[in-house]
């Protein structure tokens, strides 16, 4: 079969599908609500005194107005001229529609009931004289309390003995912050953030041809080889393998396809489509933010081209400690270096941007070991920093671009918009034998998109027959997959790990404009093994988009964050990621029937992250950072004195006695959830591989334990976790488990 090329002249929107009809609350406490976002990211205006008291307009002085624009022109490359700063200052988050339709569509569509539930208690008690006079020391209601107030009841809750407050403190805080810099007119304008590359250039891409089907009562039925259920890293690679080897393949998704004329999205947009749960899933005691793509080409469509191989003491402990010797043999690097050459993964056309170059310098400043990270850019340069929000130029070789063509080429189809629900079983002859899956499936509108309304667009039952099922839906979602198919084995959705970060961004002199260029391409691995057993922290630059750098940063009042965000363009973001030794577990809501987490970063993982963050402060100094900001509301950010920067004057560098000092109260304050922010992008083993039935969900060849015919590919079979990021694992793994699917149904035709 020839390959189709859709050609593309140029970057088009990309719109949302129609929002709640409902409210999540009651009026009164949607004002209630409103009254804390307004409190996060209040209008600002100046006044002749602060004395005069403004419920909903927070008002400060002449003079302290022009303090903070004399420290704007001090520390800004271009800064915003009296009038856009007086338009920026005077926005408010409730005024901006767009605000309030993605808060609500937040609260209706992704927020678990419970949760819903549990907010909506706590502003109705706002809403009382009791209830405020209990949660805020006032009797007013909270929507009634001038903003210096609120102000005030907020920082309570940060520092209050109760976590429940500081966890309200700190979700309240983060969602203003978040869809704020989603839909902002303002944000864009004065901080020269550009949402589109500046170097755009749309690139002509694979034509997919996804299956359709009428409107029908009866479910519609379709037989083939093999079911994979997921188009992510390791379904493609299934795809590709099982297609090429002449067998008859269908990859079916729940998310649609989006072409490169269509990337990047916006965050807002990019959120909806390209990601699970709206852009983020909260752990249910909300110490650990968790983004997991959900687009046509799974997480391969968003990650950050980074393209690590397993390292050696990883492969030691699956091989030796659990029993999969597979890992540590010849076949095994094969598999390693198939993916990767398929990808053109390499470090020769890198070129670093002002962040990574900061993490590599300043590593070799302070003796540490660092280097290039391999991209799957297909051995082209690929200098882009937008690739969280899809791939407009297509150079990024994620599965949309490579695998899922390949696959094409040989002949499989594909299906968008199919949520499968279970796998069906025949067990006539006494054994669980997997022949298909059954599911959803809802087409696009009459225009071709997934915006506006669901009416209009054609809804089907539909089962795949199927002689092998792949479930690759990646690790939130395949265990749900095989709890839903009725399988009982205790080890589904457990052993989940994370790979926490903390986060540390460093506010320089220069532009640096850290949207621009490779967003992961060079990484510090000194703390990468500091048990001896393979658990510790690798350093590395992270995503500057402004809804997902700038929402870390920690709020004190609403001129701080809005005087914080101005500074964007001079600011570099990094991470402490850590190999977890302490994992958590998957299980499905029981009212939506979606994934729910049960984690929270371990004293002993916590410490790992800890090292990490005080070796990145460090390179922070070095590299002459003006100011140093954790995701820590504990902990204020460290400002460099001006006098440090006297070069007629011996360098201290990290000896800076004011910069000891905050680094060993660092040290002492720590960073135990909620007062500091974690954050995950790598979800692996909620179906780990075993030796024995008894330890885990698939045997060493990816086959569901108790069953025939049923595989999982993808990074839920990790036996524990990669260490690095983990395409490239989870390929080689999945390469090798759809090889032997593969030989396996060749012996059944042969036979």
């Amino acid at each position: 079969m020839t390959s189709k090329v859709i050609e593309v002249v140029g970057h088009l929107p990309t719109l949302l599908p129609d929002g709640p009809e409902e409210s999540p609350f009651t009026e009164a406490n949607w004002i209630t609500l409103l009254a804390i976002m307004d409190t996060v990211i209040p209008s600002i205006a100046r006044g002749k005194s602060t004395s005069s008291i403004e419920l909903n307009q927070r008002t400060i002085s002449e003079e302290e107005y022009q303090t903070t624009a004399a420290h704007l022109k001090e520390t800004v490359v271009d800064p915003p001229n009296a009038k856009d700063l007086d338009e920026f200052l005077a926005e408010r988050a409730s005024d901006i529609p767009g605000f309030q339709q993605l808060l609500k569509r937040s609260l209706v569509f992704y927020a678990p009931q419970d949760a819903r539930k549990g907010l909506g208690f706590i502003l109705s008690a706002l809403n009382t004289r009791i209830g405020s006079r209990i949660l805020t020391g006032y009797t007013t209601p909270f929507h009634s309390q001038p903003i210096l107030i609120r102000e005030e009841i907020l920082e309570r809750w940060r520092l209050s003995y109760l976590a429940p407050l500081n966890v309200v403190y700190k979700q309240m805080t983060t969602i203003a912050k978040s869809l704020w810099l989603k839909t902002s007119p303002t944000f864009h304008k004065v901080s020269g953030y550009q949402p589109i590359p500046h170097h755009f250039k749309p690139k002509s891409s694979h034509k997919y041809n996804f299956l359709q089907f009428s409107p029908g009562e009866e479910p519609e039925v379709v037989e083939t080889d093999v079911v994979i259920v997921g188009s992510g890293c390791g379904g493609a690679v299934c795809a590709k393998n099982l297609a090429e080897a002449g067998h008859r393949v269908l990859v079916a998704d729940k998310a649609y396809h989006f072409p490169p004329s269509q990337l990047p999205m916006t965050e807002e947009a990019g959120g909806i489509h390209l990601y699970e749960n709206g852009g983020a899933i909260q752990s249910d005691d909300g110490s650990i933010v968790i983004v997991a793509g959900s687009s046509w080409g799974g997480g391969g469509t968003v990650n950050w081209s980074a393209s690590l191989q397993t390292q050696s003491f990883v492969r030691k402990e699956w091989a030796q400690d659990r029993g999969l010797t597979f890992f540590e043999t010849a076949e095994f690097q094969n598999c390693l270096d198939r993916v990767c050459d398929r990808m053109g993964a390499s470090t020769e056309h890198v070129r670093q941007n002002h962040g990574n170059r900061v993490l590599l310098e300043g590593s070799r400043k302070l003796g540490y070991h660092a280097k290039a990270v391999p991209q799957n850019t297909g051995g082209t340069e690929h200098y882009c920093g937008h690739c969280t929000m899809g791939c407009g130029s297509g150079q990024k070789q994620g599965p949309v671009v490579s695998w899922l063509p390949d696959a094409a080429k040989a002949g499989a189809e594909f299906m968008e918009g199919f949520t499968v629900d279970h796998v069906i079983f025949d067990e006539l002859s006494g054994v669980k034998k997997a022949v298909g899956v059954k599911g959803k499936w809802v087409s696009r509108n009459a225009s071709g998109g997934v915006e506006g309304p669901q009416s209009g667009r054609t809804v089907r039952e539909v089962i795949i027959r199927a002689k092998k099922v792949i479930i690759s839906c990646g690790s939130l979602w395949s265990p749900i997959v095989l709890l839903n198919s009725g399988l009982k084995n205790p080890h589904i959705g457990r052993n989940l790990y994370l790979h926490p970060v903390n986060t540390v961004n460093m506010v320089f002199k220069e532009d640096v404009r850290p949207w621009e260029g490779g967003i992961l391409t060079s990484v510090c691995t000194t703390f990468e093994n500091l048990d001896g057993l393979g658990h510790g922290a690798k350093l590395e630059a992270t995503v500057m988009l402004p809804s997902m750098s700038l929402v870390l940063r920690n709020w004190t009042n609403g001129l701080q964050y809005k005087t914080t965000a101005l500074k964007f363009r001079h600011t570099n973001g990094y991470i402490s990621i850590v190999r977890d030794r302490d994992p958590g577990r998957v299980y499905k809501d029981a009212v939506s029937g979606h994934p729910r987490v049960q984690y929270t970063p371990s004293v002993f993982d916590r410490g790992n992250v800890l090292e990490g963050v005080i070796a990145l402060v460090k390179i922070a100094y070095v590299e002459g950072a003006r100011e140093i900001h954790l995701v820590n509301s504990g902990v204020a950010p460290f400002i460099r004195d001006s006098a440090s920067e006297d070069h007629d004057s011996p360098n201290p560098g990290i000896t800076d006695p004011a910069f000891a000092a905050w680094v060993k109260d660092l040290k002492r304050i720590g960073n135990k959830p909620p007062m500091a922010g974690y954050a995950s992008a790598h979800q692996m083993g909620s179906n780990r591989m075993s030796v024995l039935p008894q330890d885990g969900v698939v045997d060493p060849e990816g086959r569901v334990w108790g069953t025939e015919g049923l595989y999982v590919a993808d990074a839920s079979v990790f036996p524990s976790a990669s260490g690095v990021n983990p395409m490239i694992t989870n390929m080689a793994i999945c390469d090798f488990i759809s090889r032997g699917v593969g030989k396996e149904l060749s012996g059944e035709k042969e036979s």
